[in-house]
């Protein structure tokens, strides 16, 4: 599956000692990975698995709005 282009933020946390990325525009949509790489090629394949399950369940996807602003 195609993904549409959602934002991914990356970041280390010291707690997990691993790479964690977000994806927030897809409530509880994260991934890990022990590289920056790593969390984005697992972030890659959550966010393919979180729009199937939604298309399964009948819920909306939301559409990719781009860059976020976080402060």
């Amino acid at each position: 599956m195609n993904n549409p282009k959602y934002e991914i933020i990356i970041y280390w946390s010291q707690n997990d000692e691993a790479f964690i990325a977000e994806v927030p525009e897809l409530p509880g949509c994260m991934a890990d990975g022990q590289t920056y790489k790593e969390a984005l090629e697992n972030a890659e394949i959550i966010i393919s698995e979180w729009l199937e399950t939604a298309i399964e369940l009948g819920r909306n996807i939301p559409e990719p709005k781009g860059k976020l602003i976080y402060a």
